[in-house]
């Protein structure tokens, strides 16, 4: 989209009380001027016969552009708006046909909220997860959401706020990653154990703290990787595995943390595995480096044994 065209909208959207001036007379306008806002996306040939429109009536009625006395082109920039308040003319016929048949073209439909949805739906699943964001619009259809994505993502550069619309999507598509990531390590994680629930161990070096026993980390990870960090509510459930669970049915500390304390000691123990599986695979790239045969590969077994972890019937295994 031109510069020209940018500069027409934001012109467009301060005279139509969008923006305000910043000085204390405002400058006046139609009666009748249609309310457009930028994420409706409306054709750009409207904006210039609205131009057109505003400063002809600005003319009709006498109009001068006052000073902006906190701009230091102050007079430069007065000079230019007087000119083309006195060089407007009045909409031909055939530009007003043309108008109204422009002002059918944008996304009329389409209000305030519904873009906010929008925005937080992409937010929500990322710009590329068109399937959920179609469905996540309230009194929109798929088919209607996903001709109005294909817009925004084309023509998103209209938008007066794009920055922070693109930093707030940017946001929530960070944590998508992050959550993808901390998945990934969990997954590596729980396969090296068969029975995660009884044998997990976490490698805490001097972080282990003095609050939850290693019973309790052990359900926490597990329960959490078993519930899905997907889920918005995943730790609330957490919560309520915690004080359903039998065999902390007596354990007071753990069944009254809420689900903001589980969080925190989750993410503490998410580090913790995360560290020791990029250990694991760097150490295993080093292997892989010296020449490691793929037949001198660690078994899930070994890899137990290694951990000290207890073997498969949740008992160490006694020395011959």
């Amino acid at each position: 989209m031109s510069d020209m065209y940018n500069f027409r909208l934001f012109s467009y959207l301060i005279n139509s009380n969008v923006f305000l001036l910043q000085f204390s007379i405002q400058a006046p306008r139609p009666p009748k001027q249609p309310n457009v806002q930028d994420y409706q996306f409306f054709p750009p040939r409207l904006f210039e016969l609205l131009d057109m429109e505003i400063y002809a009536f600005r003319k009709n009625i006498g109009y001068k552009v006052p000073r902006d006395p906190e701009d230091p082109n102050g007079a430069q920039n007065q000079k230019e708006a007087q000119r083309m308040i006195d060089e407007a003319e009045p909409l031909t016929e055939e530009e007003i046909a043309e108008k109204e048949k422009l002002l059918e073209e944008g996304f009329t439909n389409w209000s305030k909220r519904d873009f906010n949805q929008f925005i937080k739906a992409c937010e929500k699943y990322g710009r590329d997860d068109i399937d959920n964001i179609a469905h996540e619009i309230e009194g929109k259809t798929p088919e209607e959401v996903r001709a109005y994505y294909e817009v925004f993502w084309e023509r998103k550069e209209e938008l007066q706020d794009l920055e922070k619309i693109m930093a707030q999507i940017e946001r929530g598509e960070a944590k998508i990653q992050r959550r993808i990531s901390i998945k990934k390590a969990l997954d590596a994680k729980m396969a090296r154990y068969r029975s995660p629930f009884h044998q997990l161990r976490i490698a805490y070096g001097t972080n282990k703290g003095k609050n939850y026993t290693e019973e309790e980390d052990r359900f926490l990870i597990c329960m959490l990787h078993k519930l899905g960090l997907e889920k918005e509510n995943s730790y609330d459930e957490l919560r309520i595995a915690c004080r359903s669970a039998p065999q902390f049915r007596f354990d007071w500390f753990l069944k009254s943390r809420t689900a903001q304390e589980l969080q925190r000691r989750c993410n503490t123990l998410i580090t913790l595995i995360e560290r020791e599986m990029l250990e694991i695979e760097e150490k295993e790239k080093k292997e892989r480096k010296r020449g490691q045969k793929p037949g001198n590969a660690k078994t899930p077994q070994q890899k137990r044994k290694a951990d000290g972890t207890p073997d498969g019937r949740g008992r160490k295994k006694k020395k011959q």
